[in-house]
């Protein structure tokens, strides 16, 4: 995997991925800033893993949202410290074990950012079934 990141101006930068695709990240809150696309990149990783398992099980899934809040030192480096992940999933007939399980399996096997971030970020996952 590669990607290249290029200084625009002040504290803008542009990123372009090895698969084409291009993402602006700003220093002065003018675009996502680096850390918030790691904590999009935590939620977005998560919910693949959860989709997919969920509909490797044959469950009829609407929708998946995953609310995340991340907690900063307070001290540079202002690493993330906490993460809460609640995910959100509606369907039809999903039952309690199998988001769970999804869930469990993303944050404790499958989910690549998590488990990059485990050791050092305390990572809580919640979920919400919402029945359609």
């Amino acid at each position: 995997m590669k990607a290249n990141v290029v200084w625009d101006k002040d504290l803008t930068f542009s990123g372009t991925t090895e698969s084409g695709y291009k993402m602006v990240m700003d220093g002065e809150g003018k675009a996502v800033s680096p850390m918030e696309s790691v904590l999009l990149a935590t939620g977005a990783c998560s919910s693949i893993d959860v989709v997919e398992i969920l509909k490797k099980g044959r469950f009829d899934i609407h929708h998946c949202e995953c609310e995340l809040e991340a907690e900063r030192a307070e001290s540079a480096p202002k690493v993330f410290t906490k993460i809460i992940a609640n995910y959100k999933v509606s369907g039809t007939q999903l039952t309690e074990k199998a988001v769970a399980r999804a869930v469990s399996l993303s944050a404790e096997k499958y989910c690549s950012v998590m488990l990059m971030l485990s050791g050092k970020v305390d990572i809580e996952t919640r979920y919400e079934i919402i029945e359609v």
